[in-house]
């Protein structure tokens, strides 16, 4: 499950956290639910996945049915924010999680973007420092002997610029380096990368 930051659009595909969706929807095209959902939409995400862990269709998660969800969270920006938000629900319904990662993570008002839940398996954070937004710096286990953080990982863009083809002119001029590490390929290889190390094998999935 994937969330867009900001007030984006949940299927705006100028944004890298849609595109690895649709890669991921190529070559997975079953066994695997791909889904990208606005940063406000995190209790539809949340329902979406405890129906998707009902395989017994009886409207309660069994004791099986929740030892065997295999669920991955990422996000940029609010959307990262959210991600940890929607993984705080599933703890609450003992719901274990594989793999967080956050892109440039800023917290949502009252929320909390920087302490991992025990529930979470492993956890990877991405960040910059530049502009006037910028992301956590650093997320830390609330139970280290349950969560591997995998690393805080930072990116520099002053001398090192990404294209950002196709955001709208505000976003350049105010938060340019904010979105650079929303269109940074590096990025989002190591976040591909990150996610496909807990699915099967995409030969398996045709």
């Amino acid at each position: 499950m994937g969330f867009v930051g900001g007030f984006v659009r949940h299927n705006d595909s100028v944004h890298q956290e849609v595109q690895l969706a649709d890669r991921l929807r190529k070559d997975y095209p079953s066994g695997v639910d791909i889904s990208v959902f606005a940063n406000h939409q995190g209790h539809r995400a949340h329902d979406r996945i405890l129906r998707l862990l009902d395989t017994g269709r009886h409207g309660a998660l069994s004791a099986g049915e929740k030892r065997d969800a295999r669920v991955i969270l990422y996000g940029h920006s609010w959307g990262a924010s959210e991600a940890l938000a929607v993984a705080r629900a599933l703890q609450k319904d003992g719901v274990h999680v594989l793999l967080t990662i956050q892109v440039d993570s800023v917290a949502k008002p009252g929320g909390d973007d920087r302490f991992i839940p025990e529930n979470v398996d492993r956890a990877a954070n991405f960040f910059q420092l530049n502009g006037i937004l910028h992301g956590q710096r650093r997320i830390e286990a609330v139970d280290p002997r349950r969560t591997r953080i995998l690393g805080n990982f930072q990116f520099d863009y002053r001398t090192n610029p990404v294209k950002c083809d196709g955001y709208p002119w505000y976003a350049q001029l105010f938060m340019k380096p904010h979105i650079e590490i929303e269109s940074d390929p590096r990025v989002w290889n190591r976040v591909d990368s990150l996610i496909r190390s807990e699915l099967p094998s995409a030969a398996a999935s045709q």
